[in-house]
Parts: structure tokens; sequence; C-alpha cells
């Protein structure tokens, strides 16, 4: 069963419609086919639990609204309808509710689920912004040459359906092991802007400057993967990689990102059953709040 809206925030009905800017909205889908890390299904509960540490002021908002929760009338629509591990049958389902949102007038914030949860998403929101394009950050490029729909093939699909302009969206953060050779090679084969952690640590202003140069006033739907964080401060992740951000490096990146066009935030890959008294779920509620700031800030269209 669903937990309490995140952060308090009310419940959305149709009054809302008009009125509210965003919405949050949980995504309880896994692949179920991870070796022995299975669950983030259950991550959007564990995101609320933990949101209940939260409260809606900014002590130093730096040029934020001091309430990003009340600037944005932000309410909560519960979890989608998912069946995990059934990926035909929770697509649809996932972008009709995504498809309601911004029917609404709301800025899509969602909390996974693991990384195949963006797909159906990006088509809800290609059909609303033609000129769409992603700034992924994680620390996997979920762009490898495979068939399929899983957390690995979700940008390669992506690409594929001419959801996102290519040339104008971004990789960053890939780091540590994985399964097969040439990932960066063949994400930028597609078209992607692929940085990988080692270049991003190097030039981090430089990276952010070019992210905003590239992009422009284009429209962004920011996917922020919970393990671009180093285990440390989040091991309650699907495929943890040490040598990740610090929880103060991923807050300052958010916060760099201020000022861009965004139309729809996805913070997956909180996986519960490996969490350490969820401390992932606690800081990946912080990562929606930062969200709710940068929604708050975008420029009214």
């Amino acid at each position: 069963m669903s937990q309490a809206t995140f952060m308090g925030v009310p419940a959305k009905t149709d009054a809302a419609r008009g009125v509210s800017r965003a919405c949050v909205l949980g995504i309880p889908f896994d692949c179920g086919t991870h070796p022995f890390r299975v669950g983030s299904r259950e991550g959007p509960d564990a995101i609320r639990r933990q949101s209940r540490l939260l409260r809606p002021f900014f002590v130093d908002p730096q040029g934020r609204p001091t309430n990003a929760l009340e600037t944005l009338g932000l309410v909560d629509a519960g979890n989608a309808e998912c069946y995990p591990g059934d990926v035909a049958r929770s697509y649809p389902l996932i972008e009709r509710a995504i498809d309601g949102l911004l029917a609404s007038d709301m800025t899509p914030i969602t909390m996974g689920g693991d990384g195949a949860v963006t797909l159906p998403q990006l088509r809800a929101v290609k059909r609303r912004h033609a000129d769409l394009v992603v700034l992924h950050i994680d620390a996997h490029t979920d762009a490898y040459d495979l068939d399929g729909f899983n957390t690995a093939t979700t940008f390669t699909r992506a690409s594929e359906e001419g959801l996102v302009d290519e040339p104008g969206s971004f990789h960053i953060g890939a780091r540590g092991t994985t399964f097969a050779d040439g990932v960066l090679g063949f994400g930028r084969s597609l078209g992607y802007n692929v940085v990988p952690f080692s270049e991003f640590e190097a030039d981090r202003a430089g990276c952010i400057a070019a992210v905003r140069e590239r992009i422009g006033k284009r429209p962004v739907y920011l996917c922020f993967d919970m393990d671009i964080f180093d285990p440390s401060c989040a091991p309650g992740v699907c495929t943890p990689e040490w040598g990740g951000l610090s929880a103060k490096e991923g807050i300052a990146l958010l916060r760099a990102l201020a000022g861009l066009n965004f139309v729809s935030f996805d913070v997956n890959t909180v996986s519960p059953a490996q969490d350490v008294g969820e401390t992932t779920a606690f800081l990946a509620a912080t990562v929606l709040l930062e969200c709710c700031a940068l929604a708050a800030q975008t420029p009214a269209s």
C-alpha cells in the first residue's frame, strides 16, 4: 500500500488542474531480472516515508524560491499502476499516467522504479515537446547495443524511436565496471554527448557550461539515477559503483543546472531491499526536493 504523500503535500484532485504547476508520481516498476538486486518497485513508497524528514523552507535559498512546494502548488498523484517484470503491460500504463499530468499542465516529477521506467515517460513527454533533449546523470549510459526493453537499453530504444535530439542530449557520470565493452563509444555512435565520470570530475564547471551552451532553451527531460552517488552515501541502488559523487556534490550539481527549461524530472533506482536505514531513500527525497526547486526556477513558457 502506498504511503502518505511526498512531504505531506496535498493529494492530486481535479481541482489541482490549472492551479498546480507540478505533480509527484511514483512508478513502482522494476524488470525483476537483476541476478540478486531486485526491489526498485518499492522505491516510491520508501522515498515518501523518508520525505517526512524534509521541511519545505530552504535555509539559504541562494536565488531559489524559499518554499518551492508552495511556489509550484505541488501535489502528489500517488503511484502509477504497474506490473513489475511485465514491460508490455506496464509501459502503456506509465505513459498514460504521464499523459494525464501533462494534459493538466503539470510538470511530472517522478520517482522509480528502475531505469527502465524512463522510456515510457519519454514517449509521453515527446508528444508535448518536439525538440526534447535528455540530461541523463548516471553511473551507466543505459544505452547498450542490445535487443529488448530493460535498464541497459532505455536510451538505445529512445534513439531508435526518435524520442530525443541526441546531439543536444547528455549522458554524464559513467564509471566503474560493466558487462560489455565499448559502451561509451556505442552511446556516442547514437549521437549522444557521453561524458564519463573521469571527464566530468576533471572539469565540472566546464561540463556544466557545455551543457548550457548545447541545450540552450530547448525542453529538458532530467533523468537522475541514484547510483551517480557513491555507495557510501547511497548504498540502496540496483547497480552500485564506487567512486561516485558525495551527497554534497550531487546536490551542488543539481543546483548548478538552475534556469534550464526543464519539462520533466525522473529520479530512479532506489532499491529499499539493499538500503541501510533507508539512507538512499532519504537522499532521493532530497534530490526530488531539489528537482522541485529547479521546476520552480524553470522559465515560464
